[in-house]
């Protein structure tokens, strides 16, 4: 763990100097303090480059361009409220204080992350052309809608993140760089993330043989126009534990879905009514566009090749490999349609913060 203290530089401090402490630490900013450790405000590179802009030089006080007013952290808050504190405001510092606002301490989300990593790689599916949300996707794809004033798949990527996952890997295709612009490598996250392009459509499974390199460990596939507040850690450990025990080769996961026939629904004997059902309800489970899998089932994807979820499943079955279900009971929304977005983006305050 790097030595936050070295990041503590005074209001006097030169620009040129807050520089080379920022690069120094490797913690990406500097903490400006008083003689007895008050914080004073922070800096960042990017208060750096705004201050250049200004025409403000390198030898002038570190003062001219701090940022006055950071986000702060009481001694008193546990560690789960630093987080979501960091997290809801989207920054990677939070410096801790005490009552009198000494810095006592400080959070880098990184590190945060670090200490409870799933190495299990995660493949989102972000490639789709979007259609049924036109005219919202005709300028942007639809994983970087925003739903609750975030990007559909950013929300994801957190929803993972909380719970430990660093891998991540992207199938785009449709306004591909924009998405690749926004995310670039992840470390806004603390994650790692790499992408592949489809230069054909080949189905909800088949890009998946596309990948930069084949996974040693089980790897979880999801859709990206989905939000879901399913705990993936415990999907995870649920499939393993499958493996372990029946050596199952991949989970789905399903949502009950019900149906409500309109009408009155009669059994019979001959022409004898024996029963009348008025509005029934029907309920089933769908598929809920979530999946884990072995390393090995990527054989059983044909190369170059239109291929999706329900033929991959088909195949494992027939070849009588083990798979079992996953029920999400958890929130979980579709967003294909613009009905269901719209419905995403009034609950999500609710869903995700309340």
């Amino acid at each position: 763990m790097k030595d936050w203290r070295k990041t503590f530089v005074g209001p006097e401090t030169t620009i040129k100097e807050t520089i080379a402490v920022i690069d120094k630490s490797a913690l990406q900013v500097a903490l400006v303090v008083d003689t007895d450790n008050k914080l004073l405000g922070i800096v960042t590179d990017g208060d750096i480059r705004r201050g250049i802009l200004k025409g403000i030089g390198l030898d002038e006080p570190v003062k001219r361009i701090y940022y006055v007013s950071p986000l702060t952290a009481s001694i008193d808050d546990d560690p789960e409220t630093m987080h979501v504190i960091m997290k809801e405001q989207k920054i990677i510092h939070l410096p801790v204080v005490d009552h009198d606002g000494r810095v006592v301490e400080l959070k880098i989300l990184n590190e945060i992350l670090t200490a409870t990593k799933i190495k299990n790689p995660v493949i989102l599916m972000a490639g789709g052309l979007g259609t049924r949300l036109r005219p919202l996707t005709e300028s942007c794809p639809k994983p970087l809608l925003k739903v609750g004033g975030s990007p559909v798949l950013e929300t994801i990527i957190e929803g993972f993140t909380e719970k430990g996952f660093d891998t991540f890997y992207i199938s785009v295709n449709y306004k591909a760089e924009m998405i690749e612009e926004y995310f670039g490598d992840g470390s806004k996250w603390g994650v790692s993330i790499k992408y592949w392009r489809e230069d054909k459509r080949l189905g909800t499974a088949g890009s998946i043989n596309l990948l930069p390199e084949k996974p040693d460990l089980p790897f979880v596939v999801m859709n990206g126009d989905l939000l879901t507040k399913i705990d993936f850690d415990q999907l995870i450990k649920f499939h393993m534990n499958n493996n372990k025990l029946s050596n199952a080769m991949a989970t789905m996961c399903v949502r009950e879905y019900n149906m409500q026939i309109p009408y009155g629904v009669i059994q019979k004997e001959g022409n004898r009514l024996t029963r009348l059902d008025e509005k029934p309800v029907q309920r089933f489970f769908v598929n809920g566009g979530i999946y884990v899998f072995e390393p090995d089932v990527i054989n059983m994807i044909p190369k170059d090749k239109y291929f999706d979820m329900t033929d991959l499943f088909d195949n494992m079955m027939e070849k009588e490999y083990k798979t079992v279900i996953f029920q999400i009971r958890e929130y979980w929304m579709d967003i294909g349609h613009k009905k269901d977005f719209e419905i995403a983006d009034g609950e999500y305050g609710e869903v995700f913060w309340g």
